[in-house]
């Protein structure tokens, strides 16, 4: 059975479709069965794996689809027979969607930047998994090489019981770069700072499926 991962956060620009598309493919390049759904109406993610057929003998294969509505339920439930992970991108409000997704959801990964205003917006996010009796861990995303926010949003998360995963990813030009080539960054720069960030989110999501996390 699959382990699902919804990406989840109710604020824009907080990074999720970026995410989701590195997680995805770093767990595929390592050896797994994934799918990646594009829930979100913005479909950054369709547009993503667009440009990712074109290239060939770079890219890990993944699974792709762009369910909604009452048609994510079922697809959901058909890739978890068949799939080793399926990784989730979600719209950025609290829309039947989102639920649905988070529903389905064994892990809510929630990334956000280390700033009180995405602090804030996390809320809601924070709240729908509770609601839906989720599982969830943050991720700061986007986090500037020097700054205190780093450490005061971490110990913000912690006074309100959300765990916070060790890795995070920094604000690194190669992750957009990678992205408008349909690529993930481990597969357009697998050398970089930025590749073994993601190498390391992956090794965490690897451990809390194996129960381990």
């Amino acid at each position: 059975m699959a382990f699902v991962v919804a990406v989840a956060q109710q604020k824009g620009g907080a990074g999720k479709s970026t995410v989701a598309a590195n997680l995805a493919a770093a767990l595929a390049a390592s050896g797994g069965r994934v799918a990646l759904l594009d829930t979100d109406p913005q479909h950054s993610l369709t547009r993503w794996h667009a440009e990712r057929q074109k290239q060939a003998g770079r890219a890990a294969p993944l699974h792709f689809a762009a369910p909604s509505g009452w048609r994510l339920s079922g697809a959901l439930d058909q890739l978890r027979r068949e799939q080793d992970f399926v990784i989730l991108d979600t719209p950025p409000h609290a829309d039947t969607d989102a639920k649905l997704a988070i529903r389905g959801a064994d892990l809510v990964l929630m990334p956000l930047q280390p700033s009180a205003a995405d602090l804030w917006a996390s809320e809601a996010t924070m709240k729908l998994a509770a609601d839906e009796k989720r599982r969830l861990a943050a991720l700061l995303n986007r986090v500037p090489a020097q700054g205190r926010l780093r450490q005061e949003i971490a110990g913000r998360l912690k006074a309100a019981n959300v765990p916070l995963l060790t890795p995070v990813l920094g604000n690194r030009t190669g992750f957009a770069q990678a992205f408008q080539e349909g690529l993930a960054v481990t597969e357009a720069q697998p050398r970089s700072a930025a590749a073994e960030e993601v190498r390391a989110l992956e090794a965490a999501i690897r451990a809390m499926a194996a129960g381990k996390g």
